[in-house]
């Protein structure tokens, strides 16, 4: 005890200015986190069971759950063959010299020699760069668009990479986090299968495409090859990049398709990712856009790469791909701007060696954040392409789903699922049939869905949203201890996994000093501390950490705003909780603000599966909103309890249906929803999660509104990216008039604006300037202006 006392004191010593505020003089008792229910911590990494079945069974054993956390930037002794005083010196050094990188292959020759390249040659493709010229040319041309996408790994290069890679990590990181027993399910799944791995990952940092190759060069799979966008990175770079694995599509790709350019660039792009595959080379793929980049989430080009893998393994060349979603969560991603999003501009290698001085130099002044990399379970791309289907038969506009009812002129809600793509596709996925274009989306879509929600949540993400949603403006210290605990365990009891651990005080003190330039620390007389997030941008940052926490919440958020909807006619907002729980909530209707709610939000938020139905997710809605305790049944007189399902009948056809097949003809298997009732409950602790569960989508809804209000203010017409720049600057002066500075930001500007241009509010025309955002003649009236900002509104919980 004396021992641990004087290292305690030796600490205390080192970081006496960041601890000066934490003494123990406040009396305060020294609580462990118990949030794990017991001994037990959600596994949240596995396969859809729908569309992938088999991969679901086979490709999962329980015993990997009981497997522990590694850090896989410690690096010790016990790493390397070697022991010795020398050998702990130089263990970073030796251990780079030991990671096993495969020997050089002659892949150009057989790319060139390939059939699809050599069709191009001889002109036997219509439109080819061969018709009319001479092979050696052509073949020089390949042989450029080739060195354009990969170049020969340098392992020299790669081992001196590596060593430089773990000693800047360690500066800057303090772990990298790795569950063992999911790297053994991909271990295991790569060796039984014998199939290339596709790594298909969420984009946080531009760090995660060199930190994710070295986790799993590290863990034994290889180097990975790592699909990169050309946007962010200088041609130097690039050619650097290239030598330790990387691969770029070249800007020919993207030529119309009867462009003789275009159509020698996309063969050689495809016989090059056929022999990676054939060559077992495992593939990272980033679905979503760069970090800066604004606009939609999925990213075009991550979809692209996705879509030759796709291509390959249809056409025979390979039987089969092992698809695994990679998620990478940050305490602070470190290459984030903490004001607004800066445009994407490419890093060269002279700026990307001023960044990592400029993070070496802070390194010791300010703490060092927590990395967690989650590796899900793999599946089968073949198996998914074979039961891959659609849950609904047809498909309707925003525009035709929602404007009638906006406007009055309808009321019920059209039994079809809504049509909203705003990733644009490239030239190789054009060049795919309509059908597989189809596929490669919905399977981006599904793939992202699993990273996203297989995601830990950061301790930062949970302290953002507390002090954003609750207690914005401030809270003591005392208090905010009991709410990190309880809000860590409903986020772990809905399934979803954390990216710390320890004892409560000690991450309290981590999360707020990494938090600590947008929260200020005031001592007050009682010897307890207030904490207040400072107002102005700086909320604008919480809103961005506090998204990654509402995947956990989204079910229940949706709800309790088709709630406030359903609520906001009959009680008014500020009136007391026992009236609103007095109205009586029939289950159709809150299936009728659910819907209209699934259908204004974005699909880029919502990230709805595929194979999962909106009356599915409605029903799931309602479930989440029960179990919370948030809703009620109401037994009316005379009626079947709701509880009794001894006799229920049930048809023929519901006995033999398949699970999520909703289509017009169960339209009558909803009519007993409509004599089923609910109460909001009058639990003491309802009122204020129910006003929690609201304000997580109230950025996004609020942004909406004002942008329905802007729009008799806004100068049209105008380009995209001009009305973006004035919606944007209405954002802002409203935040500083009202205090609503989550709302400002340019993501959230770019998604009204598009979902408005969904919705038919705005219509783009084509123009000599491009394209021309212009106010539909629908909406050029102030009457149906104020009728779209109350229907939004009416979501929307102050």
């Amino acid at each position: 005890m004396l021992e641990a006392r004087h290292q305690t004191q030796q600490r205390n010593t080192q970081n006496s200015q960041e601890t000066s505020l934490w003494s123990s003089d406040f009396g305060m008792k020294l609580e462990a986190v118990t949030p794990f229910l017991g001994k037990y911590r959600p596994f949240v990494s596995r396969c859809c069971q729908t569309c992938t079945p088999k991969s679901w069974e086979s490709l999962f054993h329980r015993s990997i759950m009981d497997l522990g956390f590694c850090n896989v930037i410690l690096v010790k002794e016990q790493n390397t063959r070697f022991r010795g005083w020398l050998v702990r010196r130089l263990c970073y050094f030796l251990w780079s010299l030991e990671q096993h990188i495969p020997p050089r292959q002659d892949a150009p020759q057989k790319i060139v020699e390939s059939t699809g390249v050599q069709n191009v040659i001889s002109g036997r493709i219509p439109g080819g760069a061969g018709e009319g010229q001479v092979p050696g040319l052509v073949k020089k041309e390949v042989q450029r668009i080739l060195g354009h996408i990969q170049a020969p790994l340098r392992p020299f290069l790669l081992r001196l990479f590596s060593w430089a890679l773990l000693r800047f990590l360690n500066c800057v990181f303090l772990n990298v986090q790795l569950h063992k027993g999911q790297m053994k399910m991909v271990h295991k799944a790569a060796q039984a299968q014998g199939l290339p791995l596709v790594l298909l990952s969420t984009h946080k940092s531009l760090l995660d495409g060199i930190l994710l190759p070295f986790v799993l060069l590290s863990q034994g799979l290889g180097v990975l090859r790592v699909a990169w966008d050309p946007r962010t990175c200088s041609p130097t770079l690039r050619a650097l990049l290239k030598k330790l694995g990387g691969l770029f599509l070249p800007p020919e790709v993207n030529f119309t398709l009867d462009s003789p350019e275009g159509v020698l660039a996309r063969a050689v792009a495809h016989a090059a990712m056929e022999q990676l595959l054939v060559s077992r080379q495992p593939l990272l793929i980033f679905l979503e856009e760069p970090p800066g980049a604004q606009g939609p989430r999925l990213s075009a080009l991550g979809q692209t790469w996705l879509g030759l893998v796709v291509q390959a393994v249809k056409v025979g060349v390979i039987p089969d791909a092992m698809l695994v979603p990679v998620a990478i969560t940050y305490d602070l991603v470190p290459d984030a701007p903490c004001d607004v999003y800066h445009a994407l501009t490419p890093l060269g290698l002279w700026t990307g060696a001023l960044a990592v001085l400029r993070i070496l130099r802070c390194w010791g002044r300010s703490p060092r954040v927590c990395v967690r990399v989650h590796l899900a379970q793999p599946f089968s791309l073949q198996e998914y392409t074979i039961n891959a289907r659609s849950c609904w038969g047809s498909r309707q506009t925003l525009e035709q789903l929602l404007q009638p009812i906006v406007l009055g002129q309808c009321t019920v809600v059209p039994d079809t699922e809504k049509e909203q793509e705003w990733t644009p596709a490239t030239g190789p996925l054009l060049a795919l049939k309509e059908e597989d274009q189809l596929l490669v989306r919905r399977l981006s879509r599904h793939v992202l869905n699993a990273s996203v929600t297989s995601s830990a949540v950061m301790s930062t993400a949970i302290m953002a949203t507390l002090l954003l949603f609750k207690h914005q403006k401030g809270v003591f210290l005392s208090q905010l201890l009991g709410e990190f605990s309880w809000l860590t365990e409903e986020t772990l009891l809905r399934g979803f996994d954390v990216g710390f651990s320890g004892q409560l005080r000690c991450l309290v003190q981590h999360t707020l000093s990494l938090l600590r330039a947008h929260v200020a620390l005031l001592r007050i007389h009682q010897g307890d501390l207030l904490v207040v997030p400072r107002p102005g941008p700086g909320l604008t940052h919480l809103a961005r950490l506090s998204a990654e926490l509402l995947p956990a919440f989204l079910s229940e958020a949706v709800g309790a705003c088709a709630v406030r909807g359903l609520l906001a006619g009959r009680v008014p907002p500020e009136g007391p909780w026992e009236l609103q729980g007095i109205e009586l909530l029939s289950q159709d209707k809150l299936y009728r603000q659910i819907l209209l709610l699934l259908h204004l939000l974005p699909q880029d938020l919502l990230l709805l599966q595929p194979c999962q139905s909106s009356y599915c997710y409605c029903q799931e809605v309602l479930d989440r909103l029960i179990q919370c305790g948030l809703l009620v049944a109401e037994e009316t007189p005379g009626s079947r309890p709701a509880c009794d399902t001894g006799r229920q009948r049930l048809s023929a056809k519901l006995l033999w249906k398949p699970s999520g097949d909703f289509t017009d003809s169960d339209s009558d298997d909803f009519e007993e929803a409509e004599g089923r009732y609910f109460r909001l409950s009058q639990q003491s602790r309802c009122p204020d999660f129910f006003l929690f569960l609201c304000r997580l989508l109230s950025p996004l809804l609020k942004a909406f509104a004002q942008a329905a209000a802007f729009l008799h203010q806004g100068r049209l017409p105008d380009t995209e990216s001009g009305y973006t720049e004035q919606l944007l600057q209405f954002l802002q002066a409203t935040a500083q008039e009202e205090g609503f500075f989550e709302c400002a930001d340019p993501n959230l500007a770019i998604s009204a604006i598009w979902t408005f241009r969904d919705l038919g509010v705005l219509q783009q025309m084509p123009s000599p300037a491009g394209p021309m955002l212009y106010l539909s003649p629908t909406f050029t009236s102030r009457e149906n202006q104020e009728k779209l900002e109350q229907f939004i509104r009416q979501f929307v919980c102050s």
